[in-house]
């Protein structure tokens, strides 16, 4: 039997009592959650606004809120998460040094990215933390840099023929971005927004990550790419050679 821990944080039992009830008795109004809860609308509305952003939660075109990607079966990654983790500390931190952006680490999952290591800029306009964020792979710079450096028999298999994506410009988007080495997100993903990404490989060329600056649309400079995409490279040799000093990145998965 568990027991309510005697110094039980409020604001996080709620957070996971409300992810619960969206897992098991599906999408809610404000007011409904607010009522199951026992608190105020604006703090459901709050919380809400949180698990949406941690990709627990979903709103639908009715503003009914859904459980999001982390509470549904996803594709599993296969990459060392956790080492990667640990060996990207110190790269990306010089990453974001050297660019003066927000600096991440995520892993391809089936179609989507997951991002698992933020680093972010001190600067007052910046782009926040991704950590735990999952997006359409096809659609972040590092999803496409990781994309491009498979087999484009792997791409097609992990895409079948979904009516929403047009194979054959992804096929040639992809194209260009092994040509050139790097991805480029021009506001695909959030207004505002852009992003430039590189691959994480392992010797034999296989990606294991998504290396990637995020920043304001506001700063993109097309004449600064050459500066950035050599941050980039310089920071997964970094991280490459890590992994394979650890034992990973060795092989050919």
């Amino acid at each position: 039997m568990r027991n309510k821990p005697p110094y039980a944080l409020s604001s996080v039992d709620h957070a996971l009592r409300l992810a619960a009830l969206l897992q098991q008795e599906g999408p809610m109004r404000v007011t409904d959650a607010a009522e199951r809860l026992g608190v105020a609308a604006s703090t459901a509305h709050r919380l809400l606004a949180m698990l949406v952003y941690r990709d627990f939660a979903e709103q639908g075109p009715d503003r009914r809120y859904g459980p999001g990607k982390v509470l549904r079966p996803a594709e599993p990654s296969g990459a060392p998460v956790a080492l990667l983790r640990e060996v990207s500390a110190g790269p990306l931190r010089s990453l974001v040094e050297r660019t003066g952006e927000s600096a991440n680490l995520a892993v391809l999952a089936g179609t989507e990215v997951r991002f698992i290591v933020t680093a972010e800029s001190d600067q007052v306009l910046r782009v926040g933390d991704r950590s735990g964020v999952s997006l359409p792979a096809h659609r972040t710079s590092g999803g496409k840099a990781m994309l491009a450096a498979l087999d484009p028999a792997d791409v097609t298999a992990r895409y079948g023929d979904p009516p929403e994506i047009d194979l054959g410009r992804l096929r040639r988007e992809l194209a260009l971005v092994r040509d050139r080495g790097f991805a480029i997100n021009d506001q695909l993903t959030e207004t505002g927004l852009s992003a430039v990404g590189v691959a994480v490989k392992d010797r034999s060329g296989a990606p294991l990550a998504g290396l990637s600056i995020a920043l304001p649309t506001a700063r993109f400079d097309r004449d600064r790419l050459p500066g950035w995409v050599g941050a980039l490279s310089a920071a997964a040799r970094r991280i490459e050679t890590a992994l394979a000093v650890r034992g990973e990145g060795a092989g050919g998965g």
